[in-house]
C-alpha cells in the first residue's frame, strides 16, 4: 500500500473505532513490538523533574495577555534539560511575546512518559484556565510502547476536537521520525522510521478534521539533528538537548504566530516559489511527514471544504523567525488584563 493510501487507512481506523494494526502487519507489529522494548531498555528509565515553564513573560508588554496551554509528554516539558529557559515552553511563550508584542502567560501540563490516553486529563486541567491556544506534543511514547497506531491517532484527534469546541486555537507537532534515534539498531531503525512517518501523516488528518493545524517535526525537525547528534540530542540519545529544544520550538512558533493572528502582513499569503499552496488532506499529510516543519491548516475551495479527493489544506513552510534571548517566567506578575480576548 503506498503512502497516501497507508495514512488514509489509518486515519480511517481511527475515526471508525478500528483497532487493525492498518499500519505494519501482525508479523511486523510483533517484532517492532520486541524491538521497542530493547530500545526503552537502552533509553533507560526517564525519570527526574523538569523546570516548569509555567508563569508570565513579557513584562511591560501591552494587554490582553495571550494565554497558552502546552500539553503532551517530555519532549513538551523539556525533560533532559536543567535552566527553565532551556525549555520549549519557556522559547515558545518568549517567541510569543517578540512576535505578537503581547503579555504572555504560559501553563505547562505536559508530564514526561507521556501518551495519547493522557492527553484527555491534561485538557480537562487546562480548560479551566481558558487558553487561547494549546500546543500539542505527543506520540513519540505511543510509538516506543507500541500503542495501535489507530487508538493513538483516534485519542489526538477526539482531544483536538475537545479544545476545538471550547474556541481554542491547537497546534499539534506530530510524531517526530524515529529513524534517528540511537537507541534503536537497524535494520528496525528503518521500521520505526516508516511507522512514525505515516503515523505522523495520520496525525496531520485527524488534527485537520479536528479543526486544528499541524507541524511535521520530521526527523528530529530537521537534517541538523541527523548530522550532529550529539549537539542537538540530550546524554539518552533519546530526548533533545537544550540546542534542540531550541530549533523544536523555533519550528513551531511561527504556526503559533499564525494561530493567534499576529503573524506579519508580508507571511500571511501563501507563496507559490516556496511550494506552499493548496492540496488534498491527504498528498499534503504525507508530503508532511517526510518534509520538516511544514504546517498543514484547512482551507476551502471555491467555499467548499473538500473535493473528490478529500478535505482541502494549505500547506506551509513557514519562515522561521530569528531566535531572541529567552527569559524565565514570572510567577508573582500578574496583570489584570487577562481578558478573553487575544489578537486573531
Amino acid at each position: 500500500m503506498g503512502k497516501v493510501g497507508a495514512a488514509k487507512k489509518l486515519a480511517a481506523a481511527a475515526a471508525f473505532g478500528g483497532g487493525g494494526l492498518s499500519l505494519l502487519g501482525a508479523s511486523l507489529y510483533g517484532v517492532l513490538t520486541a524491538e521497542a522494548r530493547l530500545a526503552r531498555k537502552a533509553i533507560g528509565i526517564v525519570e527526574g523533574e523538569t523546570p516548569d515553564a509555567t508563569g508570565w513573560y513579557g513584562k511591560g508588554r501591552p494587554g490582553p495577555a495571550i494565554k497558552i496551554a502546552l500539553l503532551g509528554d517530555s519532549s513538551a516539558a523539556g525533560y533532559g534539560v536543567t535552566e527553565v529557559e532551556q525549555t520549549p515552553g519557556a522559547h515558545l511563550a518568549s517567541g510569543l511575546v517578540e512576535g505578537a508584542d503581547r503579555r504572555v502567560y504560559l501553563r505547562e501540563f505536559a508530564a514526561v512518559g507521556a501518551q495519547s490516553r493522557d492527553l484527555d486529563d491534561q485538557i480537562s486541567r487546562a480548560l479551566p484556565m481558558g487558553p487561547h491556544i494549546a500546543v500539542i506534543l505527543i506520540g513519540a511514547n505511543d510509538v516506543t510502547h507500541t500503542v495501535r497506531p489507530s487508538e493513538s491517532v483516534r485519542l489526538l484527534q477526539q482531544g483536538v476536537r475537545r479544545l476545538r469546541d471550547a474556541d481554542i486555537e491547537v497546534v499539534v507537532g506530530t510524531c517526530p521520525d524515529l529513524g534517528t534515534i540511537e537507541p534503536i539498531p537497524p535494520p528496525l531503525r528503518q521500521v520505526a522510521r516508516s511507522w512514525s512517518r505515516r503515523l505522523a501523516a495520520a496525525q496531520t488528518i485527524a488534527v485537520i478534521e479536528g479543526g486544528g493545524r499541524t507541524v511535521s517535526l520530521g526527523s528530529i525537525l530537521g537534517p541538523e539533528f541527523a548530522a550532529s547528534p550529539s549537539v542537538f540530542f540530550g546524554p539518552d540519545q533519546f530526548h533533545p538537548s537544550a540546542a534542540g529544544y531550541s530549533t523544536l520550538a523555533s519550528v513551531l512558533l511561527p504556526s503559533v504566530l499564525a494561530a493567534v493572528g499576529a503573524l506579519p502582513e508580508s507571511e500571511i499569503e501563501p507563496e507559490a516559489f516556496r511550494g506552499e499552496g493548496v492540496l488534498p488532506i491527504s498528498y499534503a499529510a504525507v508530503e508532511a511527514a517526510r518534509t520538516p516543519g511544514t504546517e498543514i491548516d484547512g482551507t476551502e475551495v471555491s467555499g467548499s471544504q473538500g473535493g473528490a479527493r478529500g478535505r482541502w489544506v494549505l500547506l506551509r513552510h513557514r519562515r522561521r523567525h530569528p531566535q531572541t534571548d529567552t527569559e524565565a517566567p514570572n510567577d508573582t506578575d500578574q496583570p489584570a488584563a487577562v481578558g478573553p480576548a487575544a489578537p486573531r
